[in-house]
């Protein structure tokens, strides 16, 4: 059970790290876009936000398709398309229970879960700013033109 737990948190600490450098990334993908929301479209800053969705949906991704490989290495799993399966049903908290693991690793679920549920706030929390930054511009602009 303590090797399940510190392979469990090492997985978990790459998840971490990968998660900040798409963080940083998509943030610095929304920043570098500034002038986009310089005007008052709305169409314009849509677009940004959505970059910034698609990055964020990609860490998110890659972070269950690192799970998924972990399984297949332990040998949970004989088909890839299962492992990130079980890994994504872990990752999004949703328990179907329908594929469990072995009681040797069965510790596995539960961190993803918390990994999981870290992640996808820290996701939200990233969208949520970049949301209120670009409603804010968009404000600005629009108070510009109405004078």
């Amino acid at each position: 059970m303590l090797i399940n737990l510190l392979c469990g948190l090492l997985i978990m600490g790459l998840c971490l790290l990968l998660q900040s450098v798409i963080i940083v990334s998509a943030l610095r993908y929304y920043v570098y876009r500034q002038t986009v929301m310089t005007t008052p479209s709305f169409w314009s800053s849509l677009i940004v936000i959505n970059g910034v969705m698609v990055l964020l949906f990609i860490g998110n991704s890659a972070q269950v398709v690192i799970r998924a490989v972990l399984f297949l290495y332990l040998g949970e799993f004989s088909e890839f398309g299962q492992a990130v399966y079980h890994s994504a049903v872990n990752f999004a908290t949703l328990g179907y229970g329908d594929i469990v693991m072995s009681a040797k690793y069965k510790l596995l679920g539960p961190l993803e879960a918390i990994n999981g549920v870290l992640m996808i706030g820290m996701s939200t929390a990233a969208l949520v700013v970049a949301f209120q930054d670009a409603i804010r511009k968009i404000t600005e602009a629009r108070n510009k033109i109405l004078g």
